[in-house]
């Protein structure tokens, strides 16, 4: 059995596949990946025995371009990757038995429209629930296509969400749909959907709440064991002293990076907690070097209550530290809720906003109010992480995060592939 997953965007859009790349080798399956081309997926994704298919500009690169892209290049950028995709992932997936479709939307469609052309079964997955319409909240608007704010019935503004994806990628995709013989898709966002779409969230932190004739399969979040060790410099530094308040915006191009770092570790500091601050792909970094009278124990990275860190093991971290202070992406909220770990949440776009709220919800943590932190209000923010009923409710709410999310997918997987393959040798 030969399994194509398909993805494009952050780590937070590939590293749940190497979970359950994982999960689906140990039933015997080969498994394909189709992601962008940077050095530090492919590292991942073939250590855990994926066949790895780069397509596209790396995801590093777009992200951290200065200026950032505008909303004019939506268009021209989603049809640049379904071309790349077309041209090199449907020879790579000729022998495969299914795809898994995710990552950013076009690029969704795209893998659809390959399960079409080969005339395999594919489903669709998001890793977190805002793209999928509901009645009971707005869906997320796209840079230049603001949504009325005076709306107030949810379906009326879930028509517009699809218009404005139709207007946004419609043309890109079918143009590309066109030249492998395909015919064009009336509603994009729909056709990426499907029928029955998969929730890759755990429902304890992400409680499915849609339309009830969108019969939506969730599967717990897909977690990739990790089993790197710490290293001797970090190990130390966490035996030095009390643990550590963790600061990273891990792939958030974070404007002014070398003041939100400084910014960071003085609201730390001021708690009278150290600090380990993750680079991250915005390169935090400090604007006060040795020279203001704290010590530097290592190569100006390391001074007496701070240590910057780059790619670390997040899950063997995150059980050693007082907070996290991040982003809100969704496998990092997953992770520190798993290690119990009080969590204050910088949202920056997209679905962080919704992962923030559901931190303070659950009383596990804060929610910032917005992307841009002062030193009060991430003072405050850290005073309520930090306080003994707040780590006594994360870890509470920890003995509950399910952990086999990736085991079930591939489980349902198999069996779907089974069924399809029956289904073909019947009379």
């Amino acid at each position: 059995m030969r399994v194509l997953l398909s993805t494009y965007g952050s780590r937070g859009d590939v590293e749940p596949l190497g979970g359950l790349v994982v999960r689906l080798r140990e039933s015997g399956a080969e498994v394909l990946v189709s992601a962008p081309p940077d050095e530090e997926f492919a590292e991942l994704l073939t250590g855990v025995g994926a066949r790895v298919v780069p397509f596209g500009r790396s995801a590093r690169a777009l992200t951290t371009a200065t200026p950032p892209p505008s909303s004019v290049d939506l268009p021209r950028r989603a049809a640049e990757l379904v071309a790349a995709q077309f041209e090199t992932v449907i020879e790579a997936a000729a022998r495969c038995d299914a795809v898994v479709a995710t990552g950013v939307l076009s690029v969704a469609a795209g893998a659809r429209s390959i399960a079409e052309k080969l005339g395999i079964p594919s489903v669709s997955v998001t890793f977190q629930q805002l793209t999928l319409p509901s009645p009971l909240r707005r869906p997320l608007a796209y840079p230049g296509r603001p949504l009325p704010p005076e709306a107030s019935d949810n379906r009326v503004l879930w028509d517009l969400d699809a218009q404005n994806i139709d207007a946004l990628f419609g043309e890109a995709l079918n143009t590309n749909r066109a030249a492998i013989g395909l015919p064009p898709v009336a509603g994009v966002r729909d056709y990426v959907i499907g029928d029955r779409p998969w929730l890759a969230t755990d429902p304890v932190l992400d409680p499915w709440q849609g339309a009830p004739d969108l019969d939506v399969v969730q599967t717990g979040a897909w977690i990739l064991p990790d089993q790197r060790p710490l290293s001797d410099e970090l190990l130390a530094f966490l035996e030095a002293g009390e643990p550590p308040v963790y600061v990273g915006f891990g792939s958030m191009p974070m404007n002014g990076a070398a003041d939100v770092a400084q910014l960071a570790v003085d609201a730390v500091r001021a708690q009278g907690r150290r600090v380990v601050v993750a680079r991250g792909w915005a390169g935090l970094n400090l604007t006060d070097r040795p020279d203001d009278g704290r010590s530097n124990d290592g190569p100006g990275d390391r001074f007496r209550d701070c240590l910057f860190v780059g790619e670390v093991n997040q899950q063997a971290l995150f059980g050693r530290v007082a907070a996290v202070v991040h982003h809100g992406g969704a496998g990092t909220t997953t992770t520190a809720a798993r290690a119990g770990a009080p969590q204050v949440v910088v949202p920056q776009a997209a679905d962080q906003p919704y992962w923030a709220a559901r931190v303070a919800d659950l009383g596990i943590g804060a929610a910032h109010a917005g992307p841009t932190p002062t030193f009060e209000s991430l003072s405050a923010a850290l005073r309520t992480a930090l306080a003994p009923e707040t780590r006594v409710r994360a870890k509470a709410v920890a003995g509950a995060v399910l952990t086999d999310g990736a085991r079930v997918a591939a489980e349902l997987l198999l069996e779907s592939i089974g069924r399809e393959m029956h289904a073909q040798v019947q009379p």
